[in-house]
Formats: structure tokens, sequence, C-alpha cells
């Protein structure tokens, strides 16, 4: 029986072994990095049966250091600060609009700058992640070590986390009626951790194959 796929919209269709997914696209509402990914991918803590997106996002953080969480959050927050500032230059140079808030969260600093349209979100959030890679490189360039730091426009991040969290569960669904593997459209690191956790969350397991861009989420049925 051929696997499916779960392609936009939430439906699910039938589709051969070689068929290629379309990308997965949202109504102005999309992702964390190209937005970065496994390797670079802002991914947070992953089950043990979710390895490639997660173990390689570990290594995309900060070596470990003997930190106390004082100093750690102290160090995060610098983080959100020199980002904001960065950022801000940005928006003064563009002439556009837009306030800026910071805090840490999940062990990372995060940006957001609320401002109105999606002109700095982009399609498919390519804006937004083109500024969170400037502003992680900012980071950087300030602090000599490379930051997680997620940075979210006019709410992007978490619309766009709803939309996955509903594509996930309709996965999850087919896959427990069907008892057959489902493929998911490409998503970049961001939007894969995020099906990881639903699939996880559900009792089912979850792996990604392929490579960027086309590397996509295959929800499995129990063993």
């Amino acid at each position: 029986m051929a696997d499916e796929e779960l392609v936009d919209g939430g439906t699910v269709e039938e589709a051969g072994p070689a068929e290629s997914a379309g990308t997965v696209e949202a109504s102005q509402a999309v992702a964390d990095p190209g937005v970065a990914d496994a390797a670079d991918d802002p991914a947070d803590d992953t089950p043990a049966e979710v390895s490639d997106d997660a173990s390689a996002e570990a290594a995309e953080g900060e070596p470990e250091t003997a930190e106390t969480p004082s100093k750690r959050n102290a160090s995060l927050e610098n983080e959100g600060e020199i980002a904001a500032d960065y950022l801000e230059e940005l928006l003064d140079i563009a002439d556009l609009d837009g306030d800026i808030d910071t805090f840490v969260e999940g062990g990372r600093a995060h940006v957001s700058i609320l401002t109105e349209g999606d002109l700095l979100v982009g399609r498919d959030g390519e804006v937004l992640d083109a500024l969170q890679e400037l502003a992680r490189l900012a980071v950087m360039t300030e602090t000599g070590h490379r930051s997680r730091l997620m940075l979210d426009v006019a709410g992007h991040r978490d619309k766009r986390r709803k939309v996955l969290q509903d594509l996930a569960a309709d996965a999850v669904a087919a896959v427990v009626e069907n008892g057959e593997p489902v493929r998911l459209a490409p998503m970049n690191p961001f939007e894969r951790k995020i099906v990881h956790d639903v699939v996880a969350a559900a009792g089912l397991v979850s792996e990604s194959e392929g490579e960027e861009p086309q590397r996509r989420v295959v929800v499995l049925p129990k063993a």
C-alpha cells in the first residue's frame, strides 16, 4: 500500500513512493529557520526517538559551561538586548515602524518585533528567517559564541505553530486509522520539530527523511 502524504491544507492524499510533496504553506503564517535546520534548528529537547533534528539542534547551541542559572539567564538577556539593538538599527535604516520586545524562555533568548503587516515576515517566512540569522550573527560577533536566539514578527511563529500542530494531529489520526506511514510535505527544522513533538505526545514515532530543502517528517505506526 502506498504511503500517504499530508499536504497543504491538512488533507491526506494517496501518494506513490517517488511522488514529490508540495511545500507546506500557510496564509501568512510560517516558520524558525530554514529557520535554521536540525543542525541549526532552534529546537527544544525532544524525545529520544526523534533523533535527527533534535540531536543536531543540540550541537547548534553554545557549548555547555559551568555557569550558574542566574549567570546563564543574564547571558541570555544580554543576547536579547544585543539582537534588539541590531534589529532596531535595521528598522531605522529601512524606515519601518515596529516595537521590539525581549524575554528569556525555554533556555534561549527571544526577540519579538511588534508591527503591522507581513513585510518583515516575507513569503513563507523567508524574510523573518533571514532577520533571525542576521540577529544571531550580531550576537555571535558581540559575544564570541553561537546563539539559539528566536525571532518572531507580528506573532507569525505562534500562528504557524498552531497550523503545524493541527497538521500533525491529522497525520497521527490517519496513521492510527490506516496503520500506514504518512509522509508530510517538506518542512524546515523549526516546523519539523513541532510535528515531532505532537507525534511523540500522541504515542507514535516520527522520523525525518531526505535532504534540505526537501527534508520531511514521516509519521510511523506503532511497531
